[in-house]
């Protein structure tokens, strides 16, 4: 998988998805920012949330669950000073439907975070970053 963001202007970045859709970054104004799109932080956050919410829909039909809703909170906790990476998240799944079975939902939510959601996987097993760079003229 590979993706690029473009610096537009200011400290916003934008990027476009397989499926077309844009995508804009930025931070908040105190930070130099316009608070003009997603916080970096909160995209990883969302990729969470949708990664997993998606395999859960799609196991809860396989199992014949009427679920009618499902939302996904995810929250981050971080150390008050730099550095300052996520330590803890806490997912919390408020599913809706007709007859759910608690057994299904667990079983549904397990197999996501230990088996199909690499964004869970990633951020459980931290994977290795590598750094390039180059310069050009203009």
């Amino acid at each position: 998988m590979k993706i690029k963001m473009n610096w537009t202007d200011g400290m916003k970045f934008e990027a476009t998805s397989a499926f077309g859709h844009k995508i804009a970054v930025d931070i908040a104004e105190e930070h130099g920012g316009s608070a003009d799109g997603f916080k970096p932080t909160e995209l990883l956050l969302y990729g969470i949330a949708g990664c997993t919410g998606v395999d859960v829909v799609r196991l809860m039909k396989k199992q014949r669950q009427e679920m009618t809703s499902l939302e996904i909170e995810v929250i981050a906790h971080q150390n008050d000073d730099y550095p300052k990476p996520f330590h803890t998240f806490e997912i919390k799944y408020i599913a809706t439907g007709k007859n759910l079975e608690e057994k299904r939902l667990k079983k549904a939510i397990d197999m996501s975070e230990g088996k199909y959601c690499v964004v869970s996987q990633t951020v459980q097993e931290p994977a290795e970053v590598t750094t390039s760079y180059e310069i050009k003229e203009g």
